[in-house]
């Protein structure tokens, strides 16, 4: 897996990107065990050409395998207990291939969870623009593309994310590692739980945290918890991203 990741850098450092080209920012797809989403070996891809976050997801559900517990299905065993989608603010494609970062503990969560992973996916160059929110490109592209939507799947939002005040919400790490702990106990029989955890993760932090703090506090949590999970980590850099309010009702259940 090193060498995925090794190339994902090198590819990045040697790519010019034009000033009038859109802002590319990384996505990283991984879990640490295969769970037989796409094949029983362990698997190490990196797409290079340039998607939507639509395409991304789309990716996400088919290759990523995804769809077998986003989507709406009937009679299924549950394949991973949670499925994370992590959405940032603080990566551009160019930031990966740099020798000092930012955030180092972001690039370190990114980079071992990746490289130590039986399966993962890269996409280096997913464009940006300021028409959404990267949360809603993401949540319509499941749609979209689940034959019978979401259902009545079960999605989880941290309290930053821009979703309608009536949807329940988590304001801290505690509440999400009493989630994870349940949906353990849930027989084989039950629902993957899809928590979405936006940009700053929660509002009330007695002590800020970075992105790559609370990136590494997560893994750690969902790795000492035993649960069977998926990430998605997707980064939409600030000022691209629109200030619209989304009702994810409409988004999830209608598939507009």
């Amino acid at each position: 897996m090193a060498a995925a990741w090794a190339a994902v850098a090198a590819m990045l450092l040697l790519t010019q990107v034009s000033a009038a080209a859109p802002v590319t920012a990384p996505a990283f797809l991984w879990a640490p065990n295969s769970y037989g989403f796409s094949s029983d070996e362990a698997r190490e891809i990196v797409h290079y050409e340039t998607v939507s976050p639509k395409s991304l997801a789309k990716s996400v559900l088919e290759e990523g395998g995804w769809s077998n517990f986003v989507c709406s299905k009937k009679d299924r065993e549950k394949i991973v207990d949670v499925a994370v989608l992590f959405l940032g603010s603080k990566l551009q494609s160019s930031d990966i291939s740099n020798d000092k970062q930012a955030d180092s503990t972001l690039a370190d969560t990114l980079k071992n969870s990746f490289t130590s992973s039986e399966f993962s996916v890269a996409f280096p160059y997913v464009a940006m623009s300021d028409d959404d929110k990267l949360e809603k490109s993401l949540l319509s592209g499941f749609a979209e593309n689940c034959n019978n939507g979401f259902g009545d799947n079960h999605i989880t939002y941290t309290d930053t994310c821009s979703v309608s005040e009536d949807l329940k919400k988590y304001h801290d790490m505690d509440s999400i590692h009493e989630l994870v702990m349940s949906q353990i106990e849930k027989s084989p029989s039950g629902k993957t739980e899809l928590i979405v955890f936006c940009d700053g993760g929660f509002k009330d932090l007695e002590n800020a945290k970075s992105e790559g703090e609370l990136l590494s506090e997560l893994v750690t949590l969902l790795k000492k918890s035993g649960a069977k999970y998926a990430i998605l980590y997707a980064s939409q850099p600030y000022g691209n991203s629109a200030a619209n309010h989304l009702d994810i009702r409409t988004q999830m259940y209608d598939g507009n």
